[in-house]
């Protein structure tokens, strides 16, 4: 069976998608319905972005391994995977894609703690005698 399949990162969550053509839109997420992974419906949201979009909702059976971070950052990894398959599956839905922001992956990450300080730039209190 063919699919199309692309990886997605943020924070520290990684996940592998893989869009099924002609399905009738199950997403299925480390082997649980999208409801039952993804309780919040703002990360339901988050990951059903690009298809919404490209107005694809029920043309694929989506299916989703995802590892790493958090739930948030979880959600933001399967939307960037989603849209990079898509964008496999049909080059012309790049600029809707763009357009919507799903294509860029977000560079932000938790920032190291540094010697000396508490965390990464809480300092000890600082007293003056």
């Amino acid at each position: 069976m063919e699919y199309y399949e692309a990886v997605g990162r943020r924070k520290l969550a990684t996940a592998r998608v893989r869009l099924f053509p002609g399905g009738e839109g199950s997403i299925v997420v480390n082997d649980k319905t999208l409801e039952e992974y993804f309780v919040r419906d703002v990360d339901v949201l988050t990951l059903m972005g690009p298809l919404n979009a490209t107005a694809t909702e029920h043309r694929f059976n989506v299916s989703v391994q995802v590892r790493g971070g958090g739930v948030a950052g979880q959600a933001g990894a399967v939307r960037l995977g989603i849209a990079r398959a898509l964008l496999k599956m049909n080059p012309e839905l790049r600029p809707i894609l763009r357009k919507g922001g799903f294509l860029s992956r977000d560079p932000r990450v938790k920032e190291r703690k540094k010697p000396g300080l508490k965390r990464a730039r809480k300092a000890p209190q600082y007293t003056k005698r």
